[in-house]
């Protein structure tokens, strides 16, 4: 617990957290937008296929905003 307080204090700056806030939510918006894309692009491929493709579609665009929020909360962690 000790070394984590020392490294917060070293990097403790709410300019760049904030910084590292928002590049975390625009690389997650772009994220989930191409995997949207290319699922849509993908069921106009292959119509059969539409079930598979949302399915793993919408665990893909989970696990793309569960990484933007853990790097939201990192960024936020690094402030306090």
């Amino acid at each position: 617990m000790e070394l984590l307080a020392i490294i917060l204090q070293a990097t403790a700056d709410a300019g760049f957290a904030g910084i590292g806030a928002g590049l975390a939510a625009i690389g997650a918006g772009m994220g989930i937008g191409r995997i949207g894309a290319s699922a849509l692009e993908s069921m106009a491929r292959q119509p059969e296929a539409t079930g598979d493709i949302r399915a793993n579609m919408i665990v893909a665009a989970a696990l793309v905003e569960g990484v933007a929020l853990f790097a939201v909360i990192v960024c936020l962690l690094v402030v306090l």
